[in-house]
């Protein structure tokens, strides 16, 4: 942390940088176990003939499965769709 508050007072950055700095390396982990979830579940299963038909599976797995259907360990093993239906009552 010392490191990038020096960076940040050499550069003339407000010090809301070197904190948010701070932070964002936690923020990585939620992204890192998305895309290793989606590596296994998905994508190491298939070969794509084109970069669009990769784009179109990956998109179908957001949206088709992993917003709606996967069951996620931090929603108390519900799916997104079912915590926001108890979330708000619908």
């Amino acid at each position: 942390m010392r490191n990038i508050a020096r960076c940040a007072t050499g550069h003339d950055l407000p010090e809301s940088a070197v904190t948010i700095a701070g932070i964002r390396s936690w923020d990585n982990a939620v992204a890192e176990s998305f895309f290793s979830s989606l590596k296994k579940e998905r994508i190491k299963r298939h070969i794509y003939a084109t970069r669009q038909d990769a784009k179109s599976d990956v998109f179908d797995y957001i949206e088709g499965f992993y917003n709606r259907v996967r069951r996620h360990s931090h929603l108390d093993q519900l799916s997104p769709m079912e915590f926001e239906q108890l979330r708000t009552g619908s």
